[in-house]
């Protein structure tokens, strides 16, 4: 039987899918049947379960159920991936492969190595851009070359036509142009059934109508004051959507046309807002032309940074255990949802590199464990900006101070008391510094320091001028 294959990945969703939209086009035109599937990577499916992977699989088997039930039946392949298709190829005729292509990480080598096998094979494949609203070769300067500020890379974002949103034709959704081999994908349903049995938690927004819904409510409720209101972590002013985007259950495009389209009283909360979309397509960007930026900094002038290696202070920071109040709260945010506000994200990768001085990969390794929105590029761009190693960084000599910044977005100590309980009966006057206590408030409180909660491991003014020291230091070098 000939075959057209859309093999789907992090684009969980049946609506607004380049790929699923072209490939059920040219199943038409030849008149071959459709059949779909997923590769569950062993690579990811052996790996020891975090919070990441828990949300990541968990989405998966929602998005296959909700595909199954509009007659498109995902398949699921657990193997190596060119025996994943090599297995297909033994019952169909496979005429063409359909997929959004990764152009960083992991991602990008593993399309190459299918593309290549799929082509000696004599089989078309068509990939497409579908993850960003601009690839990473789509915004380059006059002279070809790429951006490395962000601020002109953003003009230029800002000029370029948007993608429409895509029709798939969901008519051709039937058991006369789809395959269902349930025989093909046994091996891999009973994987997914033993990882979704294998969560230690249960997540609830996840799949397509949560991510639309999330969406309407961001732009009915917070949208107009998103400028005013995402840098307070103790308020619900961001939009939540990065999880969704992570799996793909709503397409970047989807999002941008609702909000620009969106008729605003007041338009400097839309603004900023697509600058974040254009902030994740630059990392994107960053990412495809230094593909090593996961383990070497960007800026060579800091590539042999004498990093500081204490076991006992990164166990602290991941803990939440480091006795700065918002780093701790942001840190156990993410401990136990698998999420944090993006203030918090800088002021904790701001705290692990230049307080303890502790190399910017063991954090940025650490969210990719506990970020259920997980973004490879945009992970790391964070990271070595805050650690003042990549391009467009906060200057070395620019140092975050954790108690400045707590003072600065939780006044009241909101966030600290919610994700620090052993902080919630602590007065105002000491929330942002429990150390200054004097012990009859530390009894009074119920908060004895060096006890309940930890006193700070490292003063915040001499580790600024170590950093400064180490940061020249290694500019001299």
């Amino acid at each position: 039987m000939e075959i057209v294959v859309i093999w789907f990945r992090r684009d969980m969703r049946l609506d607004d899918h380049i790929a699923l939209s072209k490939a059920i086009t040219y199943a038409k035109k030849h008149e071959y049947k459709l059949l779909a599937l997923y590769h569950l990577d062993p690579f990811f499916t052996e790996m020891e379960m975090d919070i990441n992977n828990e949300h990541f699989f968990q989405n998966l088997a929602h998005f296959v159920q909700e595909a199954r039930e509009s007659q498109v039946y995902v398949h699921l392949l657990h193997d190596d991936v060119l025996r994943a298709f090599q297995q297909v190829m033994e019952v169909y005729d496979i005429k063409a492969v359909f997929f959004n292509e990764d152009e960083v990480g992991i991602g990008q080598r593993r399309d190459k190595q299918v593309t290549d096998f799929l082509e000696k094979k004599g089989i078309h494949v068509s990939t497409w851009q579908d993850t960003h609203l601009h690839g990473a070769r789509d915004i380059l300067k006059a002279d070809g070359s790429h951006y490395q500020v962000f601020t002109p890379y953003y003009q230029s974002w800002r000029k370029q036509e948007k993608q429409p949103v895509i029709k798939v034709d969901k008519s051709f959704f039937s058991s006369e142009h789809t395959i269902c081999d349930e025989s093909l994908s046994q091996k891999g349903n009973d994987k997914l059934r033993e990882l979704i049995k294998g969560c230690s938690r249960k997540f609830d927004q996840i799949g397509s109508d949560k991510a639309m819904n999330t969406l309407h409510q961001f732009i009915q409720k917070r949208l107009t004051r998103y400028h005013e209101k995402r840098d307070i972590p103790s308020v619900f002013g961001t939009s939540k959507l990065s999880r969704f985007l992570k799996t793909g259950t709503i397409s970047i495009r989807t999002i941008f046309h609702a909000i620009y389209e969106e008729p605003l009283y007041e338009d400097e909360g839309r603004e900023t807002f697509i600058k974040e979309l254009a902030w994740r397509d630059f990392y994107h960007m960053i990412y495809a032309h230094y593909p090593e930026m996961k383990e070497k900094e960007i800026n060579s002038a800091f590539q042999g940074m004498k990093w500081n290696e204490d076991e006992t202070l990164f166990e602290a920071w991941c803990k939440g255990e480091t006795g700065f109040p918002l780093v701790d709260a942001g840190m156990r945010q993410l401990n136990e949802e698998g999420w944090m506000h993006n203030r918090l994200r800088m002021v904790t990768a701001s705290f692990l590199t230049k307080d303890y001085l502790i190399d910017w990969r063991k954090g940025e390794s650490y969210f990719a464990k506990k970020l259920v929105d997980y973004d490879e590029a945009s992970n790391i761009g964070g990271f070595q900006w805050a650690a003042s190693v990549g391009t467009d960084a906060v200057p070395y000599f620019r140092i975050f101070n954790p108690t400045t910044q707590s003072k600065r977005f939780d006044p009241s100590g909101e966030l600290i008391r919610k994700y620090v309980p052993e902080l919630e009966r602590v007065d105002e006057k000491w929330i942002h510094e429990p150390s200054k206590m004097p012990i009859d408030e530390q009894l009074k409180s119920g908060c004895v320091l060096g006890d309940t909660y930890p006193l700070p491991a490292v003063d915040h003014q001499e580790r600024r001028k170590k950093a400064i020291s180490l940061f020249e230091e290694a500019k001299q070098q």
